[in-house]
């Protein structure tokens, strides 16, 4: 998928920079931002991008109010959409799947295997066109990405943890 054009939708000035600097060097993309519902809808009627990624949870216009106006318009109605959310509950992964969504990636995300998260959800069948099965991009531990995952940390049963910083009065 070189030089895809996505359009990253996000009301975290951070979120928005990390995951357009991943995608541009790890796979060549020209990913354009925006900080809300109302500018993103703008920007795909203007640039129409082969792929959306929009975030769930933003002030003003959230990202199915997002969603659904994309859905209604014919220029952008075809664009695949895939939300970005901490929400990682199967109640609400169910719901956002059942509103026509390509797929969901989890917040916090890798910045090494975005790009390859995106890939493989939209190289997948487009659920509920001949399929039954359920698209994920979610990693396998628990359904969450440990942001320690990847700042090295591991995890310590609690006998470790109740002995950090507890001075010995031997």
């Amino acid at each position: 998928m070189p030089h895809k054009q996505l359009l990253l939708i996000d009301d975290e000035d951070d979120i928005r920079e990390v995951a357009r600097l991943s995608l541009e060097i790890t796979e060549g993309w020209k990913v354009t931002t925006a900080n809300g519902g109302a500018a993103g809808v703008a920007h795909a009627l203007s640039m129409k991008p082969d792929a959306i990624l929009l975030d769930v949870m933003m002030p003003d216009m959230d990202g199915p109010s997002t969603l659904r106006a994309l859905q209604q318009e014919p220029a952008t109605t075809s664009i695949p959409v895939i939300f970005l959310t901490a929400k990682v509950q199967s109640a609400d992964r169910e719901k956002f799947m059942q509103l026509g969504v390509r797929g969901i990636i989890s917040k916090p995300f890798d910045p090494l295997t975005l790009g390859q998260q995106i890939r493989d959800l939209l190289e997948r069948p487009i659920p509920g066109a001949g399929q039954a099965r359920k698209v994920s991009a979610m990693p396998p531990e628990f359904g969450m990405t440990s942001p320690s995952r990847y700042l090295g940390f591991r995890h310590q049963g609690p006998a470790a943890r109740s002995t950090r910083g507890v001075a010995s009065h031997a």
